[in-house]
């Protein structure tokens, strides 16, 4: 119940705010907010106080697209291959996954989407590495745990994000 408020007057959460500040991210990187709007957004969605304040960040935003395709669950072959986007890149780095991004991707918006997911990850774990004078290697064990959970999730015909990576390729 909520006492004769209105939806909008309710109080807000920081696990209702998450959506909204990965959806002014998206926006960002899409070209539709400049900087320092963005940056304004950002401030006014992470002192949000109503549900009011935090559906007004996003007004003039189109909502974010969803998997990109035609709408239908992708097959099993697709998600087979989104699978094995996540499980090529232990042994290969970023050449598997970049290799089903560019044959299976123009075939498949679901493949791609784990494809180009994976591929982030390992360019990711690679410039670690780098930075790190090869320090950073040590990352890669713990990378093939992570892969494994993202390939068990690209057969269950859902999306995948990797926490905590760059997203170079779009």
């Amino acid at each position: 119940m909520n006492g004769g408020y209105a939806a909008t007057e309710l109080r807000v959460s920081d696990a209702e705010r998450e959506p909204v500040i990965e959806r002014l991210q998206e926006a960002y990187a899409e070209g539709r907010l400049e900087h320092a709007e963005f940056d304004t957004r950002m401030h006014l969605a992470m002192t949000a106080k109503t549900r009011g304040d935090l559906a007004a960040v996003l007004q003039d935003l189109a909502p974010a697209p969803a998997l990109k395709g035609t709408g239908l669950a992708p097959t099993g072959e697709d998600r087979m291959l989104a699978a094995l986007s996540h499980a090529s890149g232990v042994p290969t780095l970023f050449v598997g996954p970049l290799v089903l991004m560019l044959l299976s991707g123009k075939r498949s918006p679901y493949v791609r989407q784990h494809a180009v997911e994976a591929l982030n990850f390992q360019l990711t774990l690679l410039l670690v590495t780098m930075v790190t004078f090869g320090i950073g290697g040590v990352v890669y064990a713990i990378s093939w745990a992570v892969a494994a959970v993202a390939a068990v999730v690209g057969l269950t015909d859902k999306p995948f994000r990797y926490p905590w990576i760059l997203r170079i390729v779009k």
